[in-house]
């Protein structure tokens, strides 16, 4: 015979019956302090990406949890979520012009750009290639002032096909200022604009803080002037690759418009207007 009052677990008439754990749902923020569930690590958010949390405690030591655990504040369950980004306001380019929406590449327009060298060209499309792109303008080089003149016939500049022409050193009496007014006098009337700002190079263009100067220095007449500064800032400058280093290092200082001289600024600006504008 058995008695049947043996038969029942009599403790689990004493277990709570319950459904799932309701968590409250938390926003991830720095220096709020949750404890995870499983391992009982407790700890300040310093940091979370890609699905995990980073808790660092009292000594120090960090540990990273999958956001997926359970977590509890005060004692409480809850469920960790990332914060919602807030909506990009407008975006800028590196000009400072309104970044238009992404859009299929536009077929370049006759009219050009034409600048004296690589470096011109490249400090132009760091600065300004959203835009240009935007635009439908392409940028060519004329490899020296000397070749302006041979570059106009050859292009042949026109109503519809304009050329904007960026020069170095475009002051009184420079071989530079010689050029342009001679072009001036040519036959392309307003079809081509010449513009220049009045820098040794398209390097000074750069502002000096930049790259840890208060002012570029002076050159004298008999050191090339690119060597000249190389060794001004202590850095190679006799060979060809030592030069395009140094342009490099002086180039990745610049991160927008405001890094360059407003003499340079307005210039581009003002090429970018007259070749995009009908006339």
């Amino acid at each position: 015979m058995f008695d049947e009052r043996y038969d029942r677990d009599v403790l689990a008439d004493m277990k709570s019956r319950r459904g799932p754990v309701q968590r409250a749902e938390v926003v991830l923020a720095k220096g709020l302090v949750v404890e995870h569930s499983e391992t009982e690590w407790c700890g300040a958010v310093v940091g979370a990406r890609e699905g995990l949390v980073q808790l660092e405690d009292f000594s120090g030591k960090v540990r990273a949890f999958s956001l997926s655990d359970g977590f509890l504040i005060d004692g409480k369950p809850v469920t960790l979520v990332m914060p919602k980004r807030k909506p990009a306001g407008p975006q800028r380019t590196a000009s400072g012009s309104f970044a238009a929406p992404q859009q299929r590449a536009r077929v370049a327009m006759p009219s050009r750009i034409f600048v004296e060298g690589k470096h011109d060209a490249e400090l132009v499309e760091q600065v300004w290639g959203d835009d240009l792109r935007v635009e439908g303008v392409v940028v060519e080089l004329l490899q020296g002032a000397d070749n302006l003149a041979e570059v106009l016939a050859e292009f042949g500049p026109g109503p519809k096909r304009r050329a904007g022409i960026l020069l170095d050193h475009l002051v009184t009496g420079s071989k530079e200022t010689k050029i342009a007014n001679a072009i001036a006098r040519g036959p392309y009337g307003a079809n081509v604009l010449i513009v220049g700002h009045p820098f040794v190079d398209i390097w000074q263009a750069v502002k000096p803080e930049r790259v840890g100067l208060k002012e570029w220095p002076t050159i004298p007449r008999n050191i090339e002037w690119k060597r000249g500064i190389c060794h001004a800032l202590g850095w190679p400058g006799e060979e060809p690759a030592d030069i395009a280093d140094a342009w490099a290092r002086i180039r990745s200082r610049v991160r927008n418009f405001r890094d360059l001289e407003p003499e340079l600024v307005g210039r581009v600006e003002h090429l970018i207007d007259f070749v995009t504008l009908s006339p």
